[in-house]
């Protein structure tokens, strides 16, 4: 990649949008387009140059980087004349680094190369307060060339970048890692229950959990949700149950049982069904205290 490349990025959710930002503040010139128009507003004001589509945003650019939330958007944006294929030059390298669909990734592999260009599948490990401090890590699947071209880019984003295979290893990879989160806020929502249940106090609890040897990383910065969500969702009930099912679809094509995986899917429909599915999937805790009539976790102001 030359100095001074231009940088597209597709979706500016949560995290595409916090990831613009460490790509602006580390020099590089990124033009971006999101369906939402209000999501492009104050990352235009930081400096990020506004396009009216995928293919736009694409169009002369050296490195294409999305973060879409499900299969479905990724195909919306990738194909037709608007979508991000036809923007793509020979040459350019397509980072798509959303949670989706192994086969769907290697379905637009193919047609990349048939433009003369390159997908990898890059998806990462991490959520909002990773991202914004820089820590994230990233899986990256496909052409190795490919990746070391892109690896500068990247490391503005997190210091952990791991080359694991063929295109559709990554996100692959990231769907079984991600299996992980929805089954330990299961189990973790039961144990701050059992301890309250039991006479100890929720905060105590939540505090004695995050400090003992059974705390991931994940579970330290996620708990203490329970206590008090956040205001905006970091990732929500919704995507969550996207990435469960996503798993159980491997699961069953690789012939693998996922019970625990299973249970947690059932209470993310539960979830959904108590119109929590907008909220951080920390929220799961809510159908089990539901379940034993105990309080819900704290919302925050102007929340439901």
């Amino acid at each position: 990649m030359s100095a001074g490349a231009t940088l597209a990025f597709v979706g500016l959710g949560a995290m595409g949008s916090r990831m613009v930002k460490r790509l602006l503040g580390a020099g590089h010139r990124v033009r971006g387009w999101n369906r939402t128009r209000a999501r492009m507003e104050p990352l235009a004001a930081a400096g990020m140059v506004a396009a009216d589509s995928p293919r736009a945003a694409a169009e002369g650019a050296e490195v294409v980087l999305s973060s879409i939330a499900d299969t479905a958007a990724l195909r919306e944006v990738g194909y037709g004349r608007e979508g991000v294929l036809a923007g793509l030059g020979r040459g350019a390298i397509w980072v798509e680094m959303s949670t989706v669909s192994p086969a769907a990734t290697r379905e637009l592999a193919r047609e990349a190369e048939t433009r003369g260009a390159t997908l990898l599948d890059a998806p990462v490990s991490g959520s909002v307060g990773t991202v914004e401090q820089g820590q994230l890590s990233i899986y990256v699947g496909g052409d190795r060339a490919a990746f070391e071209r892109v690896r500068p880019y990247l490391q503005a984003l997190g210091p952990t970048i791991s080359h694991v295979g063929p295109v559709g290893a990554a996100v692959t990879m990231k769907i079984a890692i991600n299996l992980n989160g929805a089954v330990q806020l299961v189990a973790f929502a039961e144990a701050v229950l059992l301890a309250e249940r039991a006479g100890i106090g929720r905060a105590a609890a939540v505090e004695a959990i995050l400090q003992s040897v059974m705390a991931s990383g994940m579970l330290r910065y996620r708990g203490p949700f329970v206590l008090a969500m956040p205001p905006e969702p970091w990732f929500n009930i919704a995507l969550m149950q996207k990435d469960v099912e996503l798993a159980l679809e491997l699961g069953r094509q690789a012939r693998v049982p996922l019970p625990t995986t299973a249970i947690a899917h059932e209470m993310l429909s539960a979830a959904r069904a108590l119109g929590l599915g907008d909220e951080d999937c920390a929220a799961v805790f809510d159908v089990l205290a539901a379940m034993c009539g105990a309080p819900a976790s704290a919302k925050p102001k102007g929340g439901p």
